[in-house]
């Protein structure tokens, strides 16, 4: 393309949607031109592996943005993150696996399927559901769905990728689902004492293999006790690292202020001023 006409484009790329559609339509005509031989080198390269680690980062900086309520960031990660997603349904058109026609076509007829109580009311009733009642049966529609697979399998598709507490926690709801769990937390209690003591029992031997297995089952008992009192892992985890960023921030703080470097300090005076962070909150 000529350097005219390549200014054209940009004027023509440059001008606001005034709708959503046409918004989705502006984002994925500027991608799929970056993609093409007159593009970007790098944007001609990229492919669904290449682009998984960008989609990762994405997911979590729009996390950040909510848990921060910070609504002009969350615009921007949200807008950052459906860009990720027009890249990959452009990369399945190049390939002619899918398109984003045909993704968001797919979403929709999910969407309209796993919703039965809400568009196909009997005898013209209000909708009186719960969201109890409205989550056993969005769950209720999804096994639909997957009723050809074993329960195994439902397992094994649980993305590796996801953050091993969130992922562990999933797990342990599929199990729960055929009835393979306890019947009481006070089991799960249990469990975490179990695990503790067995971990106990090898820690200061040569096998770490032996060593991580242990430490692993720790943690997966840990999160079944999460489980049971509705309690999100990876949440808590986050607060709890939260926690302790801040009060580490305030040891490290009062140091300063005594002129003093954190190295030069015992545990015991870090510890005095570990507990004056936890009185402060």
């Amino acid at each position: 393309m000529t350097q005219e006409e390549l200014q054209k484009l940009y004027e023509t790329f440059s001008v606001p949607a005034a709708s959503a559609g046409d918004a989705f339509e502006r984002v994925t005509d500027i991608i799929r031109f970056l993609m093409s031989e007159d593009g970007c080198p790098w944007d001609r390269v990229q492919t669904h592996e290449s682009l998984k680690k960008y989609m990762i980062e994405e997911t979590y900086e729009v996390i950040d943005a909510i848990n921060k309520k910070d609504s002009d960031h969350l615009e921007e990660e949200l807008g950052d993150f459906i860009l990720q997603a027009v890249y990959h349904g452009l990369l399945g058109e190049a390939e002619g696996s899918f398109d984003l026609t045909s993704v968001l076509n797919r979403v929709s007829d999910k969407m309209l399927f796993r919703h039965p109580h809400v568009f196909f009311r009997e005898n013209g009733e209000k909708s009186t559901k719960t969201l109890d009642n409205a989550l056993v049966r969005w769950e209720n529609m999804k096994q639909r769905e997957r009723s050809e697979k074993s329960q195994t399998q439902l397992m094994s598709e649980i993305p590796k990728e996801l953050p091993a507490l969130m992922r562990s926690f999933k797990i342990q709801k599929k199990a729960r689902d055929v009835g393979f769990d306890w019947d009481d937390v006070k089991d799960a209690f249990a469990k975490v004492r179990e695990e503790t003591g067995e971990l106990e029992e090898i820690y200061d031997t040569s096998d770490k293999q032996h060593i991580l297995e242990e430490i692993g089952d720790l943690l997966f008992s840990v999160v079944n006790v999460a489980r049971f009192l509705d309690i999100d892992p990876e949440e808590a985890l986050s607060f709890t690292s939260e926690k302790f960023v801040r009060r580490f921030g305030y040891i490290e703080e009062k140091a300063r202020s005594q002129g003093r470097e954190l190295t030069s300090m015992t545990l015991d005076e870090m510890d005095g001023l570990w507990e004056e962070a936890k009185e402060r909150e």
